[in-house]
């Protein structure tokens, strides 16, 4: 099957989205004339211009991102004969629903937010679910109308918070632009003899241990965690983690480590420990196929609850 690649915008309305789209398609490095499938889920202030590029074989569609079905997407990817797809999408929906509707052979190729500096703080204040949905998965953020001069901290900490991975880029109101070189430290030794993670950093640590597995495969790492026992590994592992909660309520869930420990049939499901295991880098079915961090128990021990019963960022 010959995949499709996606390349997503994401952000609220008047945040830019339009404008970087046609200046993309009028770039003649990205577009020479494959055959484009636009889509549209928010309908801004700005429409696109076809004469400023190759258009005919760029098919715009405006579609409602609430109840567009797999099928109606299939049948225009067919229509056209559709080599790629650009997605504008509607700031106010969460952009996983959508990727759930995409066709098979649909594939993310890239997912770019952008942010008014203006308005951001604002959203984040009243409807972070909807920011975070939108930071969590993307590749970059761009943040413009930003003042030159002004302090881009809280911007930075709100996107890494999110994701620790993404790019920052600063757009100013005199044309200039700047990447966020920032680097953030992680809250704990990796090459300590024994990685002790606190209460308060287990979802930073699970996050970073399930992002890069392979930096720390044979490292030894003790934490505080909720037992949780595996359908499939009913003898010999369990899944020590805990609770995980990165922007609301509504977004909470267990996040946990497969773990061998011969005692495991002893264990209380939901019963506090204190785990200190080897890391190894193998497969497992809850990584969908994929190599992930497999933890091999030194000792499990009884613990106190944390204070706070849910980790955050």
């Amino acid at each position: 099957m010959q995949q499709i690649p996606v390349y997503v915008f994401t952000g609220f309305l008047d945040a830019g989205k339009t404008k970087f789209i046609q200046e993309t398609l009028e770039d003649p490095r990205f577009n020479a004339g494959e055959r484009t499938l636009l889509l549209v889920f928010e309908e801004g202030e700005e429409e696109f211009d076809f004469s400023a590029y190759p258009h005919d074989s760029v098919f715009l569609y405006t579609l409602n991102q609430e109840t567009v079905t797999t099928k109606e997407l299939q049948a225009l990817a067919k229509k056209h004969k559709a080599q790629r797809v650009v997605a504008e999408l509607n700031g106010m929906q969460m952009v996983g629903d959508l990727y759930t509707r995409f066709p098979e052979d649909w594939v993310v190729a890239q997912e770019v937010m952008f942010a008014d500096s203006t308005t951001f703080m604002t959203y984040n204040a009243n409807m972070r679910n909807l920011v975070m949905d939108k930071l969590v998965g993307a590749q970059m953020v761009v943040f413009n109308r930003l003042e030159v001069g002004q302090d881009t901290m809280p911007y930075h900490k709100i996107a890494r918070a999110a994701n620790r991975r993404i790019d920052i880029l600063y757009d100013f109101t005199d044309g200039s632009t700047a990447f966020d070189d920032v680097q953030d430290p992680l809250p704990f030794d990796i090459n300590a003899p024994v990685i002790e993670i606190k209460d308060e950093d287990y979802a930073l640590w699970y996050r970073d241990v399930t992002e890069e597995p392979e930096k720390y495969r044979d490292k030894t790492v003790s934490f505080k965690a909720q037992v949780a026992m595996l359908r499939r590994d009913k003898n010999g592992m369990f899944a020590p983690g805990r609770f995980v909660m990165t922007c609301c309520i509504d977004d909470i869930q267990f996040c946990g480590i497969p773990c061998r420990y011969e005692q495991a049939q002893t264990l209380e499901s939901r019963s506090w420990v204190s785990v200190t295991a080897k890391i190894s880098v193998e497969k497992h079915t809850l990584y969908q196929g994929e190599l992930g961090p497999i933890l091999t128990a030194i000792s499990v021990e009884p613990a106190a609850p944390a204070a706070e019963e849910v980790a955050t960022f």
